[in-house]
């Protein structure tokens, strides 16, 4: 015969009464519902948050209704009220339980419906393809799975708190996930310089995920959230399952929903997902003390009008501001208000003096002598897509 003793002993130590409150929303986990003739419909499940008592209205976000409730029984007893970790039945008038199989009930107007959402992430060393912006992934919060666009961002300095995050800030766009911390792939940038193909973040940078869902969800807040591609085809070596009961084809962690938006815009018009460029060129000839002509900054099809007045430096020393093409070839023209330095201008004139080797080209001790480097940054959701500094 077995000794329970020590078992039991060991358990015991575990055991705890939970810390429960009738306190905020009502918020109920529906896991089965099913008719009762002359009576109404019954939902079972248990109650996340708050209270309820017979006779109060309750809504079922999914349905996009709200109900009465008539009666309520915990272990076949009648109940008049259930809160916090009850356990409970509540019999409600009249619907349709096959639309219901498990969803969330709550007080009217409890849970949201948004089309956004924004979410901090990171990417399981089991998924081989990068996660690149623009991609859309199945987004599952809940009971619901919903196909969404990502637009991937994040920042150096760790939020000050959980579950928190600060729309007053800017953002550093990501033309991808992180591989891990620190870690970019190549041809990937993070508020980096455009003709840069590999950089190095800071390990301490946070990722954060813009999900805009293809339709309305139901969410609440702190919500799990699970991201995965599970129109992959599980026979191939995509990905390795991340923990058991979950789909081989995760992307990243499950994490928590940081914020929920009723539209899209409500994140655009706020946090400013920032793009830092890098652009460099090289001034071609001296014009006077005062006025260089540059190149290579700009295609021949660029709208220079997008960069006047923005400010460059020259390698150098001096500073300058873009004043406007020069020619249709993507030359341009830079002013430098304090005039350019002695050795800069015989550097120039001298650099000049060795000619072109054919006409149309110049030398390649002109392409190597004074480099310009213009830097900027733009916000991603400015629809007027301004250029700052």
């Amino acid at each position: 015969m077995c000794n329970l003793a020590n078992p039991r002993t060991v358990l015991s130590r575990h055991l705890f009464v939970p810390q429960r409150s009738g306190e905020g929303s009502f918020l109920y986990a529906v896991d089965h519902c099913f008719p009762i003739r002359g009576q109404g419909t019954v939902m079972t499940g248990t109650v996340l948050r708050g209270s309820v008592q017979v006779n109060d209205t309750v809504e079922i976000p999914f349905l996009k209704t709200t109900k009465k409730v008539k009666s309520m029984q915990m272990f076949h007893q009648p109940v008049q009220q259930a809160s916090q970790g009850d356990r409970v039945g509540i019999c409600v008038t009249q619907f349709d339980a096959k639309l219901v199989e498990r969803c969330l009930v709550c007080a009217p107007g409890g849970l949201p419906s948004i089309t956004a959402g924004i979410i901090q992430v990171y990417k399981i060393p089991y998924h081989k393809s990068p996660c690149t912006t623009g991609s859309k992934f199945h987004i599952t919060i809940g009971h619901e799975t919903v196909m969404a666009k990502t637009t991937f961002f994040g920042c150096e300095q760790p939020p000050l708190s959980a579950n928190t995050f600060d729309v007053s800030r800017s953002y550093l766009f990501q033309e991808q996930m992180l591989e891990s911390a620190g870690k970019l792939t190549k041809a990937s940038s993070v508020a980096q310089p455009s003709s840069v193909e590999s950089s190095v973040v800071s390990g301490s940078q946070t990722q954060y995920a813009l999900l805009e869902f293809e339709k309305p969800v139901i969410c609440a807040a702190n919500s799990l959230v699970i991201g995965a591609r599970l129109d992959i085809d599980a026979y191939i070596q995509y990905c390795v399952c991340l923990c058991q009961h979950v789909s081989d084809s995760l992307s990243w962690c499950p994490s928590s929903l940081l914020g929920g938006l009723r539209v899209p815009e409500e994140f655009l018009a706020t946090a400013e997902g920032v793009q830092a460029q890098n652009k460099e060129g090289v001034v071609e000839r001296i014009q006077d003390e005062r006025t260089v002509i540059g190149r290579g900054l700009f295609k021949r099809e660029t709208k220079i009008q997008s960069f006047l007045g923005l400010t460059v430096k020259l390698s150098s020393g001096e500073l300058g501001i873009i004043e406007g093409a020069f020619g249709t070839s993507g030359k341009f023209r830079v002013n430098i208000p304090d005039g350019l330095r002695m050795e800069t201008q015989d550097l120039l004139q001298s650099s000049k003096k060795k000619g072109k080797t054919k006409e149309g080209e110049t030398s390649e001790s002109e392409h190597s002598s004074i480099k310009i480097t213009m830097t900027f940054r733009r916000y991603v959701f400015d629809p007027e897509k301004k250029l700052v500094q």
